[in-house]
């Protein structure tokens, strides 16, 4: 039997890897090689580019500098692996990238948000220099198999359906909360679907 790809889950603001737990429990009888990092952000005063270099490192460390994985990226989560698969060299060792509930195009949540105090935050402001970078050149994305799953009601993604990734499939989940696209089952079924798919 072939082994599934590692899979990294990358947490996002105000959350920890413990927000992955029914996820994993899912996988578990699948047996996908899980990397799950804790990237502390000091409540958003982090910038998300300093976090992709955390990020790197766990996977470094992990798997070394070239075996295949996917990641999965929740919220703040999707904006800090797509800094990594973008700028940091990423996408030259990845197979898939779900974003799920990420402002992807930024959110109106944290648009007065002042960058001298939560850099982090403010990285995820519309229009904000890191997500114009991102956004003007997605080129390193288009060989990855990219999916986009966001809830249309979203009030910490604001608005809900901006929250995809400018290439891919793109697919609105029916729940009613940010933090239902990690918890609800009808969610947690459409990712595991997902991450399993060849």
């Amino acid at each position: 039997m072939k082994q599934p790809r590692p899979l990294v889950l990358v947490h996002g603001l105000w959350d920890t890897p413990h927000l992955f737990h029914r996820l994993v429990r899912q996988l578990e009888d699948h047996r996908v090689p899980l990397l799950v990092p804790h990237l502390p952000h000091r409540l958003g005063a982090i910038p998300l580019r300093s976090l992709a270099e955390q990020l790197d490192g766990h996977i470094q460390a992990r798997w070394g500098a070239e075996r295949k994985i996917d990641i999965l990226g929740f919220s703040m989560g999707g904006i800090i692996s797509r800094v990594w698969l973008q700028e940091l060299g990423g996408a030259n060792r990845t197979h898939r990238f779900i974003s799920v509930g990420s402002p992807q195009r930024g959110t109106l949540t944290a648009q007065w948000i002042p960058r001298w105090l939560f850099a982090g935050l403010a990285d995820m402001k519309r229009g904000s220099r890191l997500l114009r970078r991102l956004n003007a050149d997605p080129s390193s994305l288009r060989p990855l198999e990219c999916a986009s799953f966001y809830c249309r009601w979203d009030l910490m993604v604001f608005p809900g359906w901006q929250a995809v990734l400018p290439l891919g499939t793109q697919q609105s989940v029916p729940v009613l909360t940010h933090q239902q696209l990690m918890a609800h089952p009808r969610a947690l079924e459409l990712l595991t679907q997902t991450i399993l798919s060849d």
